[in-house]
């Protein structure tokens, strides 16, 4: 690491008066960890690391090989202003990349598996930009602390009472506009206690960092006030659910290469080769962007959640939109913008098998089908295969089943962390189907 990195961190770490550092990464579910350390450990461990034991990381190391070591990115510096207290000592954290003790890169960290696509796109002399779209529930609890999940239909934008989910909203926003995370905006979605924050378009790796930071600060925050944010996609049956939309574009010598004034579309030949591959290859990939039993739940016809693998303009029930941007401002926002994914995704492999897949589709050149401008829902089958289009997953095992027989996810995640991603996957399915619901318990207990 540079030196003049870590001297900057060490000037801020001081000027901010931190006594504890936060080493944060993710384990491959998502889910943030962290090693905490004093402050004045922090100029050992920018040179050296600090160790962990991976074996009790999800996904990570079996307990023989499981010695690795956190190298904090400077660039991610940031105070936690939800922790910051002078008295008590400030905090700060630092997301870290995950090496293994030959000081090789640990091929089953999340970040590191981004940032190896990253690689892949910058030796074609591409940068991946992305913008992620984080949907979310914010429940109060009662007076014992016990969540009260409850919504209903309102519509969308639905915030001219400023109740006091609106009031965490506006103070997750600052929170992180403190950490230097810039918002684009901030609304009201479909169901009632269902919201919205948009991260700015910005490259991958950064836009990846600062989605766990917001589900991070969204937690915290939403907890200080007695509720309690949740990014399951679907808590309600008859409701939409929380998606995470992403925008995405493809940069080369500071342009925008998805953009060509001379199509119909806006788009140039890279986009609808980028567009094809990640039309045909979706299946293979949705156990990752979509990872959870939960997750098809929302991912079902007439929720506004797509199911159809095909790309339109302003068709909401298609897959991949070109979204219309201002006059003037083409060259620089013109983006695809993918609906299936879900928010309780790990930001740092959905953002790499996506790539991946439009790598795929540039690299062989593919062809983009016709848009398809039509209501989706109202197709049927014969209707579907007319115009060559093919369903997501229907559910986590049948994505499993996807992932298990494809090359993709395997390419990218690598032999042993994609067997241990299929098995923990596996387990939560054959949880799921040994579990007895309420639903029949309603269904079923009166039957003689």
């Amino acid at each position: 690491m540079p030196k003049d990195n870590i001297k900057e961190v060490l000037e801020r770490v001081k000027k901010d008066k931190v006594s504890f550092v936060d080493l944060q990464f993710t384990d491959f579910l998502g889910n943030i960890k962290s090693s905490t350390i004093p402050a004045y450990n922090l100029p050992d461990a920018m040179v050296r690391g600090v160790w962990i034991d991976g074996s009790s990381i999800e996904g990570y190391a079996r307990i023989h090989e499981s010695d690795m070591y956190l190298m904090p990115d400077p660039d991610t510096y940031a105070l936690m202003p939800w922790r910051n207290n002078v008295e008590t000592g400030r905090v700060a954290r630092v997301i870290c990349d995950v090496y293994k003790p030959n000081h090789e890169p640990f091929d089953g960290d999340p970040r590191q598996i981004l940032k190896k696509v990253l690689m892949e796109a910058k030796q074609l002399g591409f940068e991946f930009y992305t913008g992620p779209e984080c949907e979310f529930f914010l429940f109060p609890k009662d007076a014992s602390g016990c969540i009260l999940p409850q919504s209903k239909g309102n519509g969308y934008y639905f915030d001219l009472i400023m109740d006091e989910t609106y009031l965490i909203k506006r103070e997750i926003m600052e929170a992180i506009a403190q950490m230097g995370i810039i918002t684009e905006s901030s609304t009201h979605e479909v169901a009632d206690n269902q919201h919205e924050i948009d991260i700015r378009y910005d490259k991958a790796l950064r836009t990846a960092d600062n989605t766990i930071t917001l589900k991070m600060a969204t937690k915290f925050i939403a907890f200080k006030h007695n509720f309690h944010a949740t990014f399951m996609p679907k808590p309600f049956f008859g409701i939409n659910g929380s998606g995470m939309h992403i925008h995405q574009s493809m940069w080369k010598g500071g342009r925008n290469a998805f953009y060509d004034k001379a199509d119909k579309y806006g788009l140039s030949k890279i986009a609808y080769q980028y567009l094809a591959g990640q039309l045909k290859h979706v299946r293979e990939i949705s156990g990752v962007f979509a990872p959870t039993v939960n997750s098809y739940k929302r991912l079902t016809p007439g929720y506004e959640a797509p199911v159809y693998a095909c790309w339109a303009r302003i068709n909401r029930s298609a897959l991949i939109r070109v979204p219309k941007v201002s006059k003037g401002t083409e060259e620089k926002a013109t983006r695809l913008e993918i609906r299936s994914p879900d928010p309780a995704s790990n930001p740092y492999l959905t953002f790499a098998v996506l790539l991946k897949i439009g790598l795929e589709g540039i690299k062989k050149a593919m062809k983009a089908p016709e848009p398809v401008e039509e209501n989706l829902f109202e197709f049927d089958d014969a209707r579907l295969a007319k115009h060559y289009i093919t369903k997501l997953p229907a559910s986590l095992k049948e994505a499993i089943d996807e992932i298990e027989k494809g090359r993709i996810v395997r390419d990218i995640f690598g032999d042993y962390t994609w067997s241990r991603y299929l098995e923990a996957k596996k387990a939560e399915w054959d949880d799921f189907r040994i579990h007895v619901t309420d639903w029949e318990m309603a269904k079923y207990l009166e039957i003689t």
